[in-house]
């Protein structure tokens, strides 16, 4: 359980931790694996999500992706991809979360994964809330805990001192 305090100073920027969907690079599933893959180099991001119909969130590519499908043991060619879609190398079972997502989840999602995609029910994206915007939020509340609170040991700690201390 996160305490009140810690809670409130986390999420006192919450509204910028979402980047909203018309800000993220994204590909379409049926898009050639190629197009995938210039849309992966130009962004410059490892990984994106993958939209299908009605903007409706299925999956994410990474560069990996591609890239494994380029390569044998000797040799990395294009000509793998020719014939494939972004839907061939997908991963399609990456966790998500919805608009009134909860602390708790977010951080703990976020060990594993650099973004997290915002979903409605519907599965409409809505944008992606990253580690770098959480790491923020985390940064500014060791800062500013004990400069906005007071902050004591709980009662046992304190006796614990105490006894090391005599």
């Amino acid at each position: 359980m996160i305490g009140p305090i810690v809670r409130e100073l986390l999420l006192q920027n919450q509204e910028t931790f979402l980047v909203p969907a018309e800000n993220v690079a994204n590909v379409m599933y049926q898009h050639p694996l190629s197009h995938g893959l210039l849309v992966l180099s130009k962004v410059g991001y490892t990984k994106i999500p993958v939209l299908g119909k009605d903007d409706r969130f299925v999956g994410l590519v990474s560069l990996s992706n591609v890239v494994n499908k380029m390569m044998d043991l000797q040799t990395i060619s294009m000509e793998p991809l020719e014939g494939l879609t972004v839907a061939d190398v997908m991963e399609t079972d990456v966790p998500t979360i919805d608009e009134h997502w909860d602390l708790e989840e977010v951080l703990h999602l976020l060990v594993d994964a650099s973004f997290l995609p915002v979903v409605t029910e519907d599965k409409v994206f809505k944008g992606i809330i990253t580690r770098k915007e959480l790491l923020k939020a985390v940064n500014y509340m060791v800062h500013e805990l004990e400069r906005q609170n007071i902050v004591s040991p709980k009662i046992d700690e304190l006796r614990e001192r105490i006894d090391i201390v005599s």
